[in-house]
């Protein structure tokens, strides 16, 4: 049997295929190569609790972040695929259903103890979106960057809003605690973003002098490396 066919049955047959989990989406996601590194050593985490085929594998990723960092199970294959090149994983048993089972190597388990033993570590400098859009909007004539802010406020405001009412400080169930860890997260962050706003918008208001000052360079950079200086 071809892997790709019993890749099209795990969506159709899989624990939650059919139906969606409910769950919380939102822009305080973090993208790029720290998630992927999170998604890639969760899935292993999950495979070394026991064989999972790649629906059920995200369904138990679902289950665990309470749908707030929703996968696809295109992303679930080819980082099993990455994982396996890697030697973390290896294909298992296929059941009469054609569920293909993914089994973690004593490599990957490995993995797993040494990513949950070491801290988070966040980039100095990532590149946030909203704070480069307002830095670059700070700097051209014409713009209303007061009316930006008050916009991107008004957004945060709303989804912090939506985040709260979604909350359960009383949940009581593994998964619902799981979810709800997140979800505070999500809190925090947004909380942090509209004191940030806060902050841009008194800054801006103190130098007005300062805005919309930042004119075309007259340098003209050369292309390729910079010239080495001079040797006596």
């Amino acid at each position: 049997m071809r892997l790709s066919s019993a890749r099209a049955r795990d969506a159709r047959r899989a624990p939650g295929a059919g139906r969606r989990v409910t769950g919380i989406h939102t822009a305080y996601v973090h993208t790029g190569y720290g998630m992927a590194v999170s998604v890639r050593q969760s899935l292993l985490a999950i495979l070394d609790q026991g064989p999972c085929y790649g629906y059920q594998l995200r369904a138990e990723f679902d289950r665990r972040t309470g749908s707030t960092w929703p996968l696809n199970v295109g992303q679930i294959y080819n980082t099993l695929d990455r994982l396996e090149r890697d030697g973390l994983v290896e294909k298992g048993e296929i059941d009469e259903q054609g569920h293909v089972f993914w089994e973690i190597t004593d490599a990957g388990s490995a993995s797993v103890r040494e990513w949950l033993a070491a801290p988070v570590v966040r980039a100095g400098a990532t590149r946030d979106e909203l704070a480069v859009k307002l830095a670059v909007a700070s700097t051209l004539p014409g713009v209303d960057v007061a009316r930006i802010i008050d916009i991107q406020r008004r957004s945060s405001v709303t989804q912090l809003r939506a985040l709260k009412a979604a909350a359960d400080p009383h949940a009581d169930g593994p998964e619902e605690l799981a979810r709800s860890l997140v979800v505070d997260s999500l809190i925090f962050a947004a909380e942090a973003e509209v004191r940030w706003l806060d902050h841009t918008e008194r800054r801006l208001a103190q130098h007005p002098e300062q805005a919309h000052s930042l004119a075309l360079s007259t340098d003209r950079p050369r292309r390729g490396r910079p010239a080495r200086p001079a040797v006596a």
